[in-house]
């Protein structure tokens, strides 16, 4: 049982009418069926019937089958579950193929191929299907059959060897970015897959892997350890173009400034530090000169801006147009003001939990943002209505397959 925002009246939602089977686990996967279901897609996501998504039993637990980190990338979605392992199941996949314009999944290589569910088989029954894969390596490789984890290919694609102070050991980032860019690169791939069968009538093969997006997310970090022939040096919370910019300590709390051109500089020197010789000084003056005399000028500047009491150094730098902000703590930020105004997190009623936090999708289109239409849903609160729906099986019909593990099915509204 999900619930659902009040959809806003005359909301025209892109994907209306597109129907998306998210066989995938995890997180690129799953964050991708999300972002097509976030623009109108109906998304069925097709779960195991024991234990469902991993991230089923990842993160903290709300309610009996979520966790924080399942909530964070299958809102907007309806659950089924379905024993892929078995004819059966893999024959439901089958027959609801001809109703459905997408399949996303995330099977190592060879593994849709060995449950049936490869992409010669789906497109003789969907001759206009989009099928996207996600893999952890390029498929054409000798690594083909290797499983992608997110923190192997942050190390392997040199993203830790970028992050962190210099003379650290490598660091990952935060959060799974390599998953993150993944799924979302996901989407953009079928979404102009898409719009290109609504031009053409033709599906498409699509086909991602974790280490080839990996290393693009490296972007001009790349491009310069090509052109030096080793490694850039690591700047932690600073540019390596541009000073100054980072994080910096003010009298009573951190504080971020990135000071992007000359006249932003001199501002920043005249009316915000009140120094307007350092501006002055030549070495100084243009940014290729700061950031040639980094070591010199940033031991300078943060003598200078530990003196000054934080919101006096904002309010200044906001007057003068100087990017700037203070470096909130997650919860600090996830309850401020900013964030209730932008209206993107919710309390939603759950069936168990009774509350559950829910991020809305990020996009507005028309100035009204997209709703959370269903919360993520718990494990195979949909399987009877969608297999009644879409393929008009009986009662008798499910609870056979419930018996012979094949699926589960929801309790009956008002049974013990």
């Amino acid at each position: 049982m999900t619930a659902n925002q009040t959809v806003p009246e005359g909301m025209d939602f892109p994907l209306e009418g597109v129907r998306v089977l998210d066989l995938s686990r995890v997180f690129a996967g799953p964050l991708c069926g999300q972002v097509l279901a976030d623009f109108g897609a109906e998304v069925i996501k097709v779960e195991h019937p024991a234990r469902g998504d991993d991230t089923r039993d990842w993160g903290m637990r709300i309610g009996k089958t979520e966790t924080t980190y399942y909530n964070s990338m299958n809102r907007n979605k309806r659950s089924v579950t379905l024993d892929l392992q078995s004819a059966e199941g893999v024959q439901i996949i089958y027959d609801l193929l001809p109703q459905f314009d997408v399949v996303i999944h995330n099977f190592k290589h060879g593994g849709a191929d060995k449950l049936g569910l490869g992409y010669d088989k789906l497109k003789a029954i969907k001759p206009d299907l989009i099928y996207c894969s996600v893999a952890g390596y390029n498929s054409s490789t000798p690594e083909a059959k290797r499983p992608g984890y997110d923190l192997v290919i942050q190390a392997e694609a040199g993203l830790m060897a970028i992050n962190g102070e210099e003379g650290t050991p490598p660091l990952k980032f935060g959060v799974a970015v390599v998953d993150l860019m993944t799924g979302m690169y996901a989407a953009q791939a079928v979404l102009a897959a898409l719009y290109r069968k609504s031009r053409t009538g033709r599906g498409r093969q699509i086909e991602l892997a974790l280490y080839d997006c990996g290393i693009t997310i490296n972007g001009y970090y790349a491009l310069d350890a090509m052109l030096l022939g080793h490694d850039t040096q690591r700047y932690g919370n600073a540019h390596p173009s541009i000073v100054p910019y980072g994080l910096f300590e003010a009298a009573d709390g951190p504080l971020i400034i990135a000071v992007g051109n000359n006249n932003q500089f001199d501002a920043f020197c005249r009316k915000v530090i009140e120094r307007p010789d350092i501006v002055e000084t030549p070495r100084f003056a243009t940014n290729v000169e700061r950031a040639k005399n980094r070591l010199e000028i940033l031991p300078l500047l943060k003598s200078i801006i530990a003196t000054h009491p934080r919101q006096q150094l904002l309010q200044r730098m906001h007057a003068c147009g100087i990017p700037c902000g203070e470096a909130a703590g997650l919860h600090e930020a996830l309850t401020s003001q900013r964030t209730q105004q932008a209206d993107i997190f919710h309390q939603m009623p759950h069936p168990v939990a009774g509350q559950t936090w829910v991020f809305a999708p990020p996009y507005r289109l028309d100035g009204q943002r997209l709703p959370i239409r269903h919360t993520p849903p718990t494990l195979g609160e949909a399987t009877r209505q969608v297999l009644q729906e879409l393929l008009s099986m009986s009662d008798a019909q499910l609870q056979a397959l419930k018996d012979k593990g094949v699926l589960t099915l929801p309790e009956v509204a008002g049974s013990a």
